[in-house]
């Protein structure tokens, strides 16, 4: 049976498709590159071209009806950019979404795990916060992140076919094997672009805020390995292939850092300082986001391996390094 995995060119989706090949899997990728590379795509992996927003395309896509579950990544993901063009982002993200959820049911595939965010839930009172929590974002990209979440749990209720949505805290590092990593060049995620800043990439690192209701008054965000967000999607796969209901899953440590806080371990990590600016701050950013990840750990058996802010940001500059090379050859 073969695993399809859209977005797989991209920075998540390509360690998930390094993890399922890793555990013996038969792969598909579908991307259309606009924010993915080509060679991070291992070859002997199906790789199709394209975007999912092409009807004929996952028709052909999943015509073989040995599709076992859709893994799907791709994606806008930019929060300001979601409230800049929120039409564009309905668009990606929730229409496109239907239409894949739509092959899905016509394929009769019968599993589908879901790239949601803990951007659905908005700025909340209390912290950590849980799936139990209220559902208010206040970006577009959260709101179209949760309407494809209503759609699957719709779906699920109407026809043969489960899901597991996994809400994203930070997703930060690259794999450990230095196979992949964040690559892409407009990347807005904290510790990507610190590494960058760090080596020399970029003139400078923007602090966007420094007077939200926290102790050293910079946003704080719980900070999930990519290689620890793989696992979880490789549990709940597992946990769906053994009939597992659906269910909406937190991905985080429960843990969270500062701004401030990320950027000394960048300057440890490197032993010099960053060139750090002040910005105003972004719409649709909430002052602090920590997952509680209960019920990740008890009902998928997720045990997270790479919880150290300091190899997080370790693997992230290795991987920048690294990422020079493969851009110069490719």
């Amino acid at each position: 049976m073969t695993i399809v995995v859209t977005g797989g060119a991209g920075y998540i989706g390509s360690h998930m498709v390094l993890a399922l090949l890793d555990a013996g899997e038969d792969v598909t990728v579908i991307d259309n590159l606009s924010t993915g590379f080509r060679w991070a795509v291992p070859d002997g992996v199906r790789f199709i071209h394209g975007d999912i927003g092409d009807e004929a395309l996952l028709k052909r896509a999943l015509s073989t009806g040995d599709c076992e579950a859709i893994i799907h990544f791709a994606g806008s993901i930019v929060v300001p950019d979601s409230v800049a063009d929120p039409l564009g982002y309905y668009l990606n993200n929730t229409v496109k979404t239907r239409g894949l959820i739509a092959a899905a049911v016509a394929a009769g595939v019968p599993h589908f795990i879901f790239s949601s965010t803990a951007a659905v839930y908005g700025i909340q009172d209390e912290m950590p916060v849980f799936e139990t929590a209220r559902l208010d974002p206040i970006s577009p990209y959260g709101t179209s992140k949760l309407m494809s979440e209503l759609m699957l749990r719709d779906t699920a209720a109407a026809h043969d076919i489960t899901y597991a949505a996994l809400r994203y805290f930070n997703v930060a590092g690259a794999d450990p094997q230095g196979r992949s990593g964040q690559s892409s060049p407009r990347a807005t995620h904290l510790i990507k672009v610190a590494a960058q800043a760090a080596l020399g990439d970029r003139p400078y690192l923007e602090i966007f805020g420094r007077d939200y209701p926290t102790p050293d008054g910079t946003c704080i965000r719980d900070y999930i390995h990519v290689t620890d967000l793989i696992a979880a999607h490789m549990a709940a796969l597992n946990y769906l292939r053994a009939g597992g209901r659906s269910d909406v899953f937190n991905c985080g440590y429960g843990k969270g850092y500062s701004v401030l806080e990320v950027i000394s371990a960048v300057e440890r990590a490197t032993n010099h300082p960053l060139v750090v600016r002040d910005g105003p701050p972004r719409p649709g950013d909430a002052p602090m986001l920590v997952a509680g990840a209960k019920k990740v750990r008890e009902r998928l058996g997720w045990a997270p391996e790479h919880e150290d802010l300091d190899e997080i940001v370790a693997s992230a500059l290795h991987w920048e390094n690294r990422l020079k090379t493969k851009l110069a050859v490719s």
